[in-house]
């Protein structure tokens, strides 16, 4: 059985091997026309990336901002595709906490656009999202609701859970364009424990269904 196993992984390793060799081979055989289209084809990349982050920094992307107003939350859904919601209280000492984490991530991911709002000063969205947990994050794309993140209990169910453990949580959503592994929490990669959270496949709501049977409009 060992000696079997060996093989396969030589096997494997030979295949990444001659693939490297046909890339390496590949590359070092292009002539100068098709390495100019190439170096061509990444400027052209990395100017349209540009012009995008200019377009989403004029609309208050990178920063982590507080409403003053319901109707400002809903101009905002109109403005940005993708839209992280904190509704909090002064009062919950956890909305502090999730404070620091947001912040943080307002700043790396400039593709979603990063608010909070007073539940106190916005009596009427409240009721309609039916947010009866503090906090609570409303998570919007294209105007409408695509789930939330209500409490910890997403986040390791702890006050001590990492910016990178919001993060991947975000990314389990489709909220932010997240790089990492997706399959385990990167708190739990620390301490070497699997994950039995449903969020891995699909986070429950306020309301106990699925992030995707929310589907709420966000028009006035």
């Amino acid at each position: 059985m060992e000696n079997m196993l060996e093989n396969q992984l030589m096997q494997a390793a030979q295949v990444v091997e001659q693939q490297l060799d046909a890339e390496i081979n590949r590359l070092d055989n292009m002539d100068e026309d098709e390495l100019e289209k190439i170096r061509e084809r990444r400027v052209q990349a990395m100017k349209k990336a540009q012009v995008q982050n200019q377009e989403w920094a004029s609309n208050g992307h990178g920063i982590y901002s507080e409403l003053s107003s319901e109707k400002d939350f809903f101009d905002i859904c109109k403005q940005s595709k993708n839209v992280v919601c904190h509704f909090y209280k002064n009062t919950t000492f956890r909305c502090k906490i999730l404070d620091s984490h947001i912040s943080t991530l307002a700043q790396k991911h400039m593709e979603t656009k990063f608010i909070k709002l007073d539940v106190e000063k916005a009596p009427f969205l409240t009721q309609r999202l039916g947010i009866r947990v503090i906090p609570t994050m409303g998570l919007i794309r294209d105007g409408k609701t695509k789930g939330y993140i209500v409490g910890f209990t997403d986040l390791g169910n702890c006050d001590d859970f990492s910016t990178e453990m919001l993060e991947w949580r975000l990314g389990c959503s489709e909220i932010i364009n997240y790089k990492g592994d997706l399959a385990t929490p990167p708190d739990n990669r620390k301490t070497g424990t699997s994950s039995t959270n449903a969020v891995g496949s699909k986070s429950k709501t306020i309301r106990g269904h699925d992030d995707d049977d929310s589907d709420s409009d966000f028009e006035e």
